[in-house]
C-alpha cells in the first residue's frame, strides 16, 4: 500500500502541475502564504517527476485525475463516481495485477535471454541454470561457502543498466561466500584467486520474486562482472 500511496501521490501532483500548466494559469505569489504554497508545490512536483513514470499500464487521464482529486478536497460526495474506501480498493486491485503482469513479462524475458544466451561461445550453464564466462581464470585457491572474499563487480539489468558497481565505488567489497544471493555463492567456488567472469544469474538464484530496491524488479535475470580479488584470511 506504501508503493500505492505514492504512486497516486505522484500522479496527483504531477499531473496537477500539468492540468495548471496547460490552463495557463500563473501564480500571484502576493502574500506569504501563496508563496509557501506555489513552493511547495514546486518542491513537490520536481521531487515527483521521475517517479509518475513507475505507473504501470496506460498513461494516467489527466481530466479525469485532476476532476477526482478536486471532487475529494472538496468533500463533493455528491460528484464522486466512487467513495473514498471503493477508490482505494480499486487502486489496491489496479497496482496488484499491474505487477503481475510486469513480474511475469520480466520472468518471460529473463527466460528467453538466458535460452538464446547459453549457445553463445565459451558461455558455460551450470545444473542449477547458472550462466557464466571466464574472462580471466585465476590461479588460486577457490573459496568455500564459509569463507571470506573482497571482490569488485559491476551488476547490471539485461538492458545494460547499472545498479550496483564496487568498481564505480573505487572500492572492493568483502562478504562471506555464504552470505550473498545464491547465485553468487555457486559462482564464487566455481572461481580461483585471481579470476574474472562475467555471469548471468536466473532470477531463481538472484532476487526472485521479491525484486530488490528500485531498479531490480521481481523475477529478474541478472548480470555480474566478478573479479575474484582474494580470499581473506582472518587475522589471528
Amino acid at each position: 500500500m506504501k508503493k500505492i500511496s505514492v504512486l497516486v501521490a505522484t500522479a496527483i501532483v504531477a499531473m496537477g502541475i500539468t492540468s495548471c500548466g496547460n490552463s495557463h494559469k500563473s501564480a500571484s505569489l502576493k502574500t506569504a502564504a501563496d508563496s509557501v504554497s506555489y513552493a511547495i508545490g514546486i518542491s513537490t512536483g520536481a521531487g515527483y517527476k521521475e517517479n509518475l513514470k513507475t505507473l504501470p499500464g496506460d498513461p494516467a487521464n489527466v481530466d479525469d485525475l485532476i476532476a477526482g482529486f478536486i471532487q475529494a478536497i472538496k468533500g463533493d460526495s455528491s460528484a464522486m463516481k466512487m467513495t473514498p474506501q471503493a477508490a482505494q480498493a480499486y487502486m489496491q486491485t489496479y497496482f496488484m495485477e499491474a505487477s503481475t503482469r510486469d513480474a511475469k513479462k520480466t520472468k518471460e524475458e529473463g527466460e528467453k535471454f538466458l535460452n538464446e544466451n547459453k549457445t553463445k561461445k565459451d558461455v558455460i550453464t551450470t545444473e542449477s541454470g547458472l550462466q557464466y564466462q571466464v574472462v580471466t581464470e585465476g590461479t588460486g585457491e577457490k573459496p568455500t561457502a564459509e569463507d571470506k572474499v573482497k571482490v569488485h563487480y559491476t551488476g547490471t539489468l539485461l538492458d545494460g543498466t547499472v545498479f550496483d558497481s564496487s568498481v564505480e565505488r573505487g572500492e572492493p567489497a568483502e562478504f562471506g561466500v555464504g552470505q550473498v544471493i545464491k547465485g553468487w555463492t555457486e559462482v564464487l567456488q566455481l572461481m580461483p584467486a585471481g579470476s574474472k567472469y562475467i555471469v548471468w544469474i536466473p532470477s531463481e538464484l538472484a532476487y526472485g520474486e521479491r525484486g530488490a530496491g528500485g531498479d531490480i524488479k521481481p523475477n529478474s535475470t541478472l548480470k555480474f562482472e566478478i573479479e575474484l580479488l582474494e580470499i581473506v584470511k582472518d587475522k589471528k
